[in-house]
Parts: structure tokens; sequence; C-alpha cells
């Protein structure tokens, strides 16, 4: 085991930092209305009652990026943790289908599954995790019978207060962080740097964010809205949801 430095810590997130927004900015720049559109539930916004082309686009559009920064920031998260634990146990990348990572500790070899909060999948994933744990296990007793081998479930935020699964333990939030550097305060440390140059960052956002908005609403009216612009749900629920042999 190894010590890691805070001022290490925050030299990793204010270095990688602005790639997640850089995607983020990407992300956003490069969207279509008509691919969001697809992937949004019309019935939804009917419901909420909202009835003009800028609301619902501004729903549509904020909808969208809140699920993909999700996942962006997610996987910045998990090379943060990968870094960390690699430099106070040697941890790293794993080869094994749905392990993250892996690592020796207490003579253990850890194989972790990094998630961003503790409820992030249904039955069916985590089903599928367990089976990636236990095809991994396999693989180590093939090599090495000997090796005590314990499956981790890592999520960087929320709580659980049964950590200890069937098949795997769960760690959350500060759990998890000081288990993969031995820091107490880990999970409240890494706050402040996170937003390294966030403001002007979100300046940069802000601008695009409004040019994809009137964009989007003049294509919007174009195609979803009467010549009096009200929206024509019917149309809206034929483009996202229509047989595709019958809406070519």
């Amino acid at each position: 085991m190894s010590n890691i430095t805070t001022a290490e810590i925050t030299k990793f997130i204010e270095e990688n930092i602005p790639t997640f927004h850089q995607r983020r900015l990407e992300t956003l720049c490069e969207l279509p209305l008509k691919r969001v559109l697809l992937r949004k539930n019309p019935y939804l916004f009917k419901a909420k009652d909202i009835n003009t082309a800028e609301n619902f686009v501004s729903g549509l559009l904020d909808a969208y990026l809140s699920s993909q920064e999700e996942t962006i920031f997610g996987g910045f998260l998990e090379g943060l943790a990968i870094f960390i634990c690699n430099r106070v146990y040697g941890a790293h990348k794993s080869t094994a289908e749905g392990v993250d990572m892996e690592f020796e500790k207490d003579e253990i070899l850890h194989i972790v599954s990094i998630k961003s909060g503790p409820n992030w999948g249904n039955s069916s994933q985590i089903k599928k995790m367990k089976q990636n744990f236990r095809k991994a296990k396999k693989i180590v007793s093939t090599n090495n019978p000997k090796q005590n081998v314990i499956a981790i479930n890592g999520c960087c935020y929320g709580r659980d207060a049964s950590p200890v699964k069937d098949e795997y333990q769960k760690l959350c939030g500060q759990d998890f962080w000081k288990f993969i550097s031995g820091i107490e305060e880990l999970y409240t440390d890494i706050i402040e740097p996170l937003g390294h140059t966030a403001r002007q960052r979100n300046e940069e956002f802000s601008g695009e964010y409004g040019k994809v908005v009137t964009r989007f609403t003049r294509e919007f009216i174009k195609d979803f809205c009467h010549e009096d612009g009200t929206i024509l749900w019917k149309k809206i629920v034929e483009y996202n949801s229509a047989n595709l042999s019958t809406s070519k």
C-alpha cells in the first residue's frame, strides 16, 4: 500500500475535468432534433401540458442532456477511482467483461464494477453484473486456485445500508472512496477540485445551449406545428412511435 496526496488528486482532477466539459459541449453541438425526439417520451410532454414550441424543445433537450451528462461524468469518476486506487494499491483496468478494475488488498484480489450511484440498474442488469463477476472469478481460480477473490460493486455516491449481498459487496459514497484509497474523508475532499474552471465552461455551454434551442425551435415549428403555432401532437407521436413499415 502506498499513499496518495490531496495535491496529486487535485492535479488529476484539474487536468482531466476539461475533458468532461468538452465532451458535454460536443454532445450538445452535434445533436439533431429528430434524434432526440426519437429517444424521449412524447406522451410525458403532453401530460405536462406543454403547449409552446420553445417549452417543448427546452424540456426535450434538458431531459436528453441530463442522461448524457450522467454517462459522461460517470466515465470521468471511473477514471478518477482507477487513478487513485492505482496509486495506493496498484489497481489496473480489468480485461474481464463487466469488471472495471482489479487490485490486491490484504492478500485478497478485489474485482470491481464501478457505477455512478446506488440505483444504477434493474434486476436484469444486476443479474448480468453477477454473471460477469462469476466469470471473472472462474478465470482467476483457473490460473490461481488458491487466490481469494471478492467482487465489489463500487458506487461513487449514495448509501447502502446492507453492503453485503449474496455474491458481492456494494460499497457506496464514503465507503467506496475510503476502500480504494484508505482516506476517510476522500469523498468530500474531491468535491472542490471538480469546480475547476466550471464557471468559464458553463458560460461557454450556455452560449451554445441558447443557439441549439433556437435552432431546434425553428425546426420544430417547421415540422411539428400548425401555421398558427399549435403543436401537432399526433404528428410527433407518429414520428416517434409509428410502425416502421407504415411511417416511411
